[in-house]
């Protein structure tokens, strides 16, 4: 077998080749830029994760005659609505101490 000789590229052919070994080299650039800065968040998010939060016990103390109607998450919040003789009360705490953030009552118009 014979191997054909290339012919050497005219000016313009090198300067297109030029332009795409730049163009190659800007976009591989691009994905290894991007590909570690998703390892960076990754690991940032790990990082700060460390451990499970240590457990808790406490003890909430509700309104005489009150009963839990519903539970729900809400971001770091623990969100409990509660029938109070017959008014509607939603309590919230902090997810991690459980201490109370906040407390919604509802009444109605006279």
């Amino acid at each position: 077998m014979t191997e054909t000789d290339a012919p050497e590229p005219t000016p313009e052919q090198a300067a297109l080749f030029a332009r795409v070994r730049r163009m190659m080299l800007i976009a591989g650039l691009t994905t290894a830029l991007a590909v570690a800065a998703v390892l960076v968040a990754i690991g940032y998010r790990l990082y700060r994760a460390g451990g499970s939060a240590p457990a808790t016990h406490s003890t909430v103390t509700l309104p005489k005659g009150a009963r839990i109607v519903s539970t729900a998450v809400a971001g770091a919040r623990l969100v409990l609505t509660l029938d109070v003789g017959g008014a509607v009360e939603i309590r919230t705490f902090d997810a991690k101490t459980l201490k109370p953030t906040g407390r919604l009552t509802f009444a109605t118009e006279p």
